[in-house]
């Protein structure tokens, strides 16, 4: 990951009905939320509901898929899992030998 694409997904998720969104997501599961779902869950109007699946979608944080008449939407766990990779992975590289130590465990999520 590079640091325009993980600025674009962070920008991505930065509006409070976004993250409500892509956590009602990430808490489905593979198996994802239709688009009724997920605007039954969240009483989100659905011409707002489009317009924050799509910047989602171009930040590739989720996927659509169609299942006859209906619009699947699942996170893309590949891409949260870079994302945070990238957001700790290097935590506390610059410090000196003399610090306490990282207050995050990289090893846990960085591969």
């Amino acid at each position: 990951m590079n640091v325009e694409t993980a600025a674009s997904q962070m920008e991505a998720l930065g509006k409070p009905k976004r993250l409500d969104i892509y956590r009602a997501l990430i808490r489905a599961g593979k198996e994802g939320l239709s688009v009724g779902a997920l605007q039954d869950k969240l009483k989100i109007p659905g011409s707002t509901l489009s317009h924050h699946l799509k910047t989602l979608m171009i930040a590739d944080l989720i996927t659509q898929e169609r299942q006859a008449t209906t619009l699947i939407c699942r996170a893309n766990y590949t891409s949260v899992q870079q994302l945070v990779d990238y957001l700790v992975c290097e935590c506390c590289i610059d410090a000196s030998q003399d610090s306490d130590g990282c207050e995050i465990d990289a090893s846990l999520t960085c591969r």
